[in-house]
């Protein structure tokens, strides 16, 4: 995955895994996972995921 590939692919990890928390959390509603302490677990571990990826995808040297 190209250098572009992973801070993209971080940044919509971020994303989802703060749409997921919000909704865990009873923030957002309007689906099964609203109020669910599963996602409101989880959708923090998708974020932190986005940002190790966007983080190495932004650390990876230009040249090979």
């Amino acid at each position: 995955m190209g250098r572009t590939g992973m801070m993209i692919g971080g940044a919509v990890l971020i994303a989802l895994g703060v749409l997921f928390t919000l909704q865990g959390l009873g923030y957002v509603g309007g689906s099964a996972m609203s109020g669910s302490t599963t996602w409101a677990v989880l959708g923090p571990l998708i974020a932190l995921v986005g940002v190790v990826l966007s983080v190495v995808g932004a650390r990876k040297s230009r040249t090979r």
